[in-house]
């Protein structure tokens, strides 16, 4: 029977993505890394939960494993599992034993979304064991001191049977993200984007408009990763009506009287730009 293929993940080493931080998480993140102990993220999305991981990664010298959780992720895809090749049966490790054996930083995007069995796999890693049992090959990794964990969630899409269970919750310490300020998200968007001050501020308005309208109409907010991407499109020509639009609001609603109400808003703020 033909193996599945692992599941995908990026290892990145590089110079630094820029973080702007909004508190003491740099130094919380130092804190837990120095310690041993795992690190769960929450926040909306678009709030730059990724981004700060990537920031911490490079900050401290490790090399990142990330994974993009999901439905179908298993224990396996995380761990490993034999493939058939031409000589026969052959042993491929996943993306958290690697992150292990290079003592890296495994980083699991909306771990959430992934399978039950997923989490409970995480259990001895996350604890004073720091331990990963590979059943299948019999092997049993200890965990160098400079492997860590981080995962992260959207709170926001959280019910009854997609959660951490308590016994892997307080297995971590925790971080709370939330959108930046008007003033952060403001110099987040120059930096990323280059973008003029005045229209970046009307961006940084505009986000806390919808942010508002989305506590009673919109299935989620607009994370400051979309005002980015309207203001790349600005700074390229696209006017600012047309890259809220294409950039922000489409991305919010698939409904055209929701998405025509929302370029009312965009119009106020932006006038006749």
């Amino acid at each position: 029977m033909q193996s599945a293929p692992l599941v995908p993940a990026t290892t990145h080493t590089f110079d630094g993505p820029a973080y702007v931080p909004s508190g003491n998480e740099i130094a919380i993140f130092e804190y837990a890394y120095r310690n041993r102990l795992p690190l769960l993220i929450k926040g909306p999305t678009g709030c730059g939960k990724t981004r700060f991981v990537e920031h911490m990664a490079s900050r401290l010298g490790r090399p990142l494993l990330t994974v993009s959780c999901h439905d179908d992720l298993s224990a396996t895809d995380l761990v490993g599992r034999h493939l058939i090749g031409e000589k026969g049966t052959y042993w491929v490790d996943g993306p958290l034993t690697n992150a292990v054996r290079a003592g890296g930083i495994c980083y699991l995007d909306e771990v959430v979304e992934a399978r039950k069995d997923t989490t409970v796999i995480l259990h001895s890693l996350s604890d004073d064991r720091r331990m990963l049992p590979i059943d299948r090959t019999g092997e049993l990794l200890r965990a160098p001191p400079e492997f860590m964990l981080v995962v992260s969630y959207n709170p926001g899409y959280q019910n009854l049977l997609k959660g951490l269970k308590p016994s892997t919750r307080q297995r971590f310490i925790s971080l709370s993200f939330g959108f930046p300020e008007s003033v952060r998200e403001t110099s987040i968007i120059i930096k990323e984007a280059g973008l003029d001050a005045e229209r970046a501020k009307r961006l940084a308005r505009l986000a806390h408009a919808l942010r508002q309208s989305a506590e009673h109409d919109l299935e989620e907010a607009p994370g400051t990763r979309l005002l980015v991407n309207a203001a790349k499109l600005m700074v390229l020509g696209c006017g600012p009506q047309e890259a809220c639009r294409v950039a922000i609001l489409e991305c919010l609603s698939d409904d055209t009287e929701t998405i025509e109400a929302l370029s009312r808003v965009s119009a106020a703020v932006f006038g006749g730009q």
